[in-house]
């Protein structure tokens, strides 16, 4: 099995918060109207983790998203150059880790937060992927959640 990749995914908690993708168990991830953040989307595969961030309100990571699909055409725009991919839950975060202790954590210097902060969904080193996980109090669970 290929090594998964990391991500770092965004969502106002008022249009979508993480509870919600737990609650419902998967999502369309659509509606990315940013060619590199598209790029970004096609690039993901099935297994690959985002770190699910909660922008404006809350300024948070607060879990970790699966992709559940491979990339096909964004279903909100039909006939146009745009990708989606399905995604389910897979751990919420212990404790969210705000922007504020992104921005004040050395080794996060260079995280898609500060050095990207426009766009939605951006890769992730393994090492700040795992960098958020300790300063969220979480680690991933041994077998992922099934996918409904």
């Amino acid at each position: 099995m290929a090594k998964p990749q990391y991500w770092l995914i965004k969502s106002e908690p008022s249009v979508y918060p993480y509870a919600q993708l737990e609650r419902e168990g998967r999502t369309e991830w659509s509606g990315v109207r940013n060619f590199e953040a598209r790029n970004n989307l096609r690039a993901m595969k099935p297994g690959d983790l985002c770190l699910y961030y909660h922008s404006n309100e809350d300024k948070a990571v607060v879990g970790v998203a699966r992709v559940l699909t491979s990339p096909t055409e964004d279903p909100t725009a039909p006939g146009e150059d745009w990708a989606s991919v399905q995604m389910g839950p897979f751990v919420a975060l212990q404790k969210p880790v705000t922007l504020a202790t992104v921005k004040a954590t050395p080794a996060l210097g260079d995280f898609p937060l500060i050095t990207r902060s426009r766009l939605s969904v951006a890769p992730v080193t393994a090492e700040h992927f795992q960098d958020v996980l300790e300063l969220g109090g979480t680690k991933l669970p041994r077998k992922p959640p099934k996918a409904p």
